[in-house]
């Protein structure tokens, strides 16, 4: 087994996990809720949305040949709330994860010491994508954080719920004992 071949294996599922919770946060949503922002400094579902669609299509187009920071790439818009359905929505976040997902499917080991560019900074690919691990996955959790706060009580949990512990532990040892 080569190093480079199982990292990207494990990022592809890395971030393939994180879409899914975002995902499974957007499910719960409706179209009204996705536009919900505590105050005016604060993103909305919506808006986190459309700026990691725009990073990810900007940062992952042409990954290995131009600067990841695209010139038809308008920042600055992604943080209008302009989406005017759930559906709209959904859209726009599917183009943004199939362009990452086309992208690092097709990179090899030998890629992942080349150098990219992102607004003129050099980076190792392994650190491009390392980088945008990061920030996906914080934005990601930060859909989470406002899911729960819009649903309350009527939130399902994404992973181990609360008072469950245990019995999740139980269940993962004896699925994965004698592996």
């Amino acid at each position: 087994m080569k190093i480079g071949q199982e990292y990207l294996r494990i990022i592809i599922e890395r971030f393939n996990s994180v879409k899914s919770l975002g995902d499974k946060t957007l499910k719960q949503l409706s179209d009204e809720e996705i536009h919900w922002n505590y105050n005016s400094e604060s993103n909305s579902v919506a808006i986190i949305v459309k700026h990691l669609s725009g990073n990810m299509i900007s940062r992952w187009s042409d990954f290995l040949t131009s600067d990841g920071e695209k010139d038809y790439r308008n920042r600055d818009a992604e943080f209008i709330d302009d989406i005017n359905s759930k559906a709209a929505m959904m859209s726009v976040w599917d183009r943004g994860w199939k362009v990452l997902n086309e992208t690092i499917s097709d990179l090899s080991e030998q890629d992942l010491l080349k150098e990219v560019y992102i607004r003129g900074e050099k980076h190792l690919v392994l650190d491009a994508i390392e980088r945008q691990m990061a920030h996906y996955a914080s934005h990601v959790g930060q859909m989470v954080y406002i899911g729960k706060q819009i649903k309350g009580d009527d939130w399902k949990s994404l992973s181990i719920p609360k008072g469950k512990s245990e019995e999740y532990l139980k269940e993962m040892l004896e699925k994965h004992q004698g592996k």
